[in-house]
């Protein structure tokens, strides 16, 4: 290896240790060496620890994003609709729910919107995105020219973050290998296939609200929701919009902050939820079975309001709304006359290269579920 640049990465993580900041060149610099693993795996642990012990600066976030785009992403070639939206948590945050971004995703391309989602297997959670999707039967292990197909015909496609179909270099080995909030929870998930520049992002922390507003309008985001809501009887919070309490709303467009604002359930026509109430099962196959039930609108009513809630977010950043009891009004008429479950059907068939496979693995999972 290298001494020169053993000593230069070592002195970059120094100043990370001395609270010192990095620029975006330094920082991507930096991240290249991890990402093609020219590095120590104690020099790649250390700078990862340091850099968020220190608290990552909005241009060493997109330095990070500007590597992993730029190394270890695979973009799509298909032309899709737009607007192209994404929704997605950082993950890391203290309140556990079902997986709500992934059903409020359906219902939002049920309802229109073209949704463009990038996840991840559970790694602090019980059961993540990839997860709950793979058990119903979509294919999330397939090339992302597939995916791309998906939401040209379906509005709708997920890219799995620890792919190396998807990130072919590095990302999936150093996702599998920490368990602690890291600069990649904001810049991993930003660094999407199909480059969509409207989103609706949770964040685990309310000091990241700002800074992850920033980042997004760095790299070239045009409108964004950046949300962290609070369970009222715990104080703990949670990357999606609350049913068990308030949520911090931070809302750009065009490359400008607009406002902050803080959204209570019953500000929008809700009723606050008990945090047991949408609290994840003990295995798969239950939460599989209440996944389905939701979409089908059977599902227990603050589960179906937590989807409609953040599925209104969507709609709301999509242009489709400038309401969000509107909003949340559009997404349970997609529940209720079987749009959303229709969509998810139509979703596993057209990502998949095997669509008989897929499709005989959701029925059997309605099937459980008695639909």
């Amino acid at each position: 290896m290298n001494q020169d640049t053993l000593q230069a990465f070592g002195t970059g993580i120094q100043q990370l240790i001395n609270r010192e900041n990095l620029t975006r060149n330094e920082t991507a610099r930096m991240f290249r060496e991890v990402l093609l693993s020219r590095q120590p795996d104690l020099h790649q642990g250390a700078f990862l620890a340091a850099l968020a012990a220190k608290g990552e600066t909005a241009g060493e976030l997109a330095g990070a994003w500007e590597a992993i785009d730029d190394l270890d992403t695979l973009h799509i070639k298909t032309a899709l609709p737009t607007p192209v939206v994404e929704n997605s948590g950082t993950g890391m945050d203290a309140v556990k729910t079902f997986n709500v971004s992934s059903a409020a995703a359906i219902v939002a391309a049920a309802c229109g919107v073209t949704m463009a989602r990038h996840g991840a297997r559970a790694l602090t959670s019980r059961f993540g995105t990839v997860d709950i999707l793979e058990s119903v039967g979509l294919d999330v292990e397939c090339d992302v020219e597939i995916v791309g197909r998906s939401l040209q015909t379906e509005q709708i496609g997920l890219f799995n973050g620890m792919s190396p179909k998807v990130h072919p270099a590095a990302l999936g080995r150093i996702l599998s290998q920490i368990r602690f909030g890291s600069t990649l929870n904001i810049a991993a998930s930003l660094a999407h296939p199909a480059r969509p520049r409207y989103a609706v992002r949770g964040v685990y922390n309310e000091r990241l609200v700002e800074l992850t507003a920033q980042v997004m309008i760095e790299i070239g985001y045009t409108r964004g929701l950046v949300v962290y809501g609070r369970d009222d009887a715990s104080g703990l919070g949670i990357d999606e919009l609350s049913i068990t309490g308030a949520t911090v709303l931070l809302d750009f467009n065009a490359g400008r902050k607009i406002r902050r604002s803080i959204l209570r359930p019953e500000d929008v026509g809700l009723k606050t939820a008990a945090r047991s109430e949408i609290a994840p099962t003990e295995n798969l196959g239950a939460e599989r079975r209440r996944f389905v039930e939701v979409l089908a609108g059977c599902g227990a009513a603050a589960c179906i309001d937590f989807v409609c809630l953040n599925a209104a977010a969507v709609l709301y950043v999509a242009g489709q709304t400038t309401d969000f009891r509107e909003g949340i009004r559009m997404s349970r008429q997609a529940i209720e006359d079987g749009r959303a479950l229709r969509k998810l059907r139509n979703w596993v068939r057209a990502q998949n290269a095997v669509p008989a496979q897929g499709l005989t693995r959701l029925n059997e999972v309605l099937a459980e579920a008695g639909l």
